[in-house]
């Protein structure tokens, strides 16, 4: 009698060991679990931060891409006022070749004859 007492308070012995490797097991297992939740938290926040950044970055980027296409537009439309550089060079020889300094006035020529 005495030794299946014994071999039953081994085995409940047994039993509440089990017992209380698998509390520990659980207990570590949700510290793990709310770890991994502070972490998962954190990770979103930032990438929410990160996001949130990006689309303010995007934003300017396209303000700043509308201003650039404004004013080729507007530098492509004045394009066609502007002269050619054959045409200023063509101007340039007739300008020299015109000289209003070396004509004479016809008052002058009758001074010079008279």
């Amino acid at each position: 009698m005495a030794e299946i007492q014994q071999n039953n308070d081994s085995f409940f012995a047994d039993i509440i060991m089990r017992f209380r490797d698998m509390e520990e097991k659980q207990k570590m297992l949700r510290e793990r679990i709310l770890l991994i939740g502070q972490n998962l938290i954190e990770t979103k926040e930032k990438t929410s931060s990160d996001i949130l950044e990006i689309k303010k970055e995007i934003g300017e980027i396209k303000r700043n891409m509308e201003r650039l296409v404004g004013f080729l537009e507007s530098a492509s439309a004045e394009f066609s006022n502007f002269a050619r550089k054959e045409d200023l060079e063509l101007l340039t020889k007739q300008a020299k070749m015109f000289q209003p300094l070396e004509f004479v006035r016809k008052k002058d020529l009758k001074k010079l004859n008279d």
